[in-house]
């Protein structure tokens, strides 16, 4: 085609451009991409799992104190580090994964479970059933999350009933997870209402299939990037509410986490006394593991909405044909 055709036409399309026909769209345009972020969203995610369940095996234990206090990284073959009580730091950092981890797993569970029945049971069923789970969710959605995380903490701490509890770290993923699941029911609620109004759904209902089956078969397996997805991020919300709450001394009592070792570090006074690799290592963790998440959860949005795939080879072929459109103009006034 003429470049004085293509500038004719109202309209520049990518095939003008790159000089041939549009390629049909296959199967593999619909699937996950081998991306840069979900690479390096995977090396991070599973290198901080393997450093959880392997790295206790190749340190010491994280509460013994008889090193001596507060040496800095490489000293006496403590590779990270010890802190003012003597512990290691590389210790109580691997350990620390494995109870970080373990509550953001929890938690990101009972608020994907809690999620299903307040969004996808009441975006089905409809009628009082939906309007009384909405509002219970809309009431949740509004409540602070973080005051009404340490309330519960603060109130579990000094309850004769969940004294057998001692604020473990299960206590703490509970509280988490009864916390963090509103603004996923919201969105599979809605989902749920689109999908039931679906000709295969009503084609289910018409052939006397019950509404636990429909839900399970028909409607489920089309929203699982979608439950992946706010999983993974009701796991880093999870990860960073502990870590927060560990901070102001509400996190798990005689348990060793990322947030636990701040809090140590913060009453040992580490950054007043130069102590930098008794905090940053943990601050760390929890920054590359979210990063790492959030980096999977990204290209998991990226399936469940086309358009983020699509885009960015949208507006390549437009500059593309701008500038081409703009050069043509050039040499036409030349």
């Amino acid at each position: 085609m003429a470049k004085d055709d293509i500038r004719d036409r109202e309209t520049v399309t990518p095939a003008d451009v790159l000089g041939g026909p549009t390629r049909r769209r296959g199967l593999t345009d619909f699937m996950p991409r081998k991306s840069g972020k979900l690479l390096a969203g995977l090396v991070l995610v599973v290198g901080t799992l393997l450093f959880a369940f392997l790295g206790p095996l190749f340190t010491q234990n994280p509460r013994n104190s008889d090193n001596p206090a507060l040496l800095p990284p490489g000293s006496d073959g403590h590779v990270l580090g010890t802190t003012s009580l003597g512990r290691d730091v590389l210790a109580q950092l691997a350990h620390g994964a494995q109870g970080s981890i373990m509550v953001g797993l929890v938690a990101g569970a009972i608020a994907l479970v809690l999620s299903l029945i307040f969004g996808i049971l009441a975006g089905y069923v409809g009628g009082w059933t939906d309007e009384g789970l909405s509002a219970f969710t809309s009431v949740m959605l509004v409540l602070p999350g973080l005051p009404l995380i340490i309330v519960l903490a603060s109130f579990a701490q000094q309850s004769d009933a969940l004294q057998f509890m001692s604020r473990s770290l299960w206590l703490v993923a509970i509280i988490l997870g009864l916390t963090a699941w509103p603004g996923a029911a919201i969105v599979l609620r809605s989902q749920a209402r689109s999908l039931r109004v679906r000709d295969y759904v009503a084609a289910s209902r018409v052939a006397g299939e019950k509404p636990h089956w429909i839900i399970g078969v028909e409607i489920l397996p089309n929203l699982l990037p979608l439950l992946a997805a706010q999983f993974i991020g009701a796991v880093i919300l999870a990860i960073m509410n502990e870590a927060g709450l560990a901070y102001l001394g509400l996190g798990p009592s005689g348990s060793i986490t990322w947030g636990t070792m701040l809090n140590e570090a913060q009453t040992g006074a580490a950054l007043t006394r130069g102590a930098w690799w008794w905090f940053v290592p943990p601050g760390l963790m929890i920054a590359l593991f979210g990063c790492g998440l959030s980096l999977i959860n990204f290209s998991i949005d990226e399936v469940v909405n086309p358009k983020l795939r699509t885009a960015p080879a949208a507006v390549k072929s437009v500059r593309k044909a701008a500038k081409a459109v703009a050069e043509d103009e050039k040499k036409v006034e030349a």
